[in-house]
């Protein structure tokens, strides 16, 4: 399964090794993770020298790509956000995941549209098994996005 992998870039880097949990994760479980580099402290480097059209353009393309977004939203972020209604207006499904201790929006945490979940984690591992739930339920679902 294709899945975006979303998480502050500029707004925030101090989820980086829950980032990276995730993304080892969804890899060792053998999803194909195109943003993968978003885990990595070099992405920082990247942001230096990428153009924003390029970057637009082809985060949305892989976006409409995927089969589903997941999305760290602890740390606030107006690209996560952007990409997490994108994903559902294309009717994807979603899972917003944050740390229990952080305030993160009610556009977030109040919403009700069809497809987003979230999960309320404290410990990586906590993490790793909604991420793992998620995927599985996607698995399971049998439904093509």
């Amino acid at each position: 399964m294709k899945i975006y992998f979303s998480c502050s870039i500029t707004g925030g880097r101090n989820e980086e090794k829950i980032y990276q949990a995730i993304v080892a994760h969804l890899l060792q479980s053998g999803h194909e993770v195109p943003t993968a580099i978003l885990s990595s402290p070099s992405v920082m480097d990247l942001e230096l020298i990428e153009e924003p059209v390029m970057v637009f353009e082809r985060d949305m393309a892989w976006l409409r790509e995927c089969d589903a977004l997941i999305a760290e939203v602890s740390s606030p972020s107006h690209g996560v956000g952007y990409e997490v209604a994108y994903a559902l207006s294309l009717g994807k499904p979603v899972l917003c995941c944050y740390h229990r201790h952080k305030k993160v929006s009610k556009i977030i945490t109040g919403n009700t549209t069809p497809g987003l979940s979230r999960g309320v984690y404290e410990t990586e591992a906590e993490v790793l098994r909604l991420v793992g739930e998620f995927c599985a339920g996607l698995q399971v679902s049998g439904e093509d996005y």
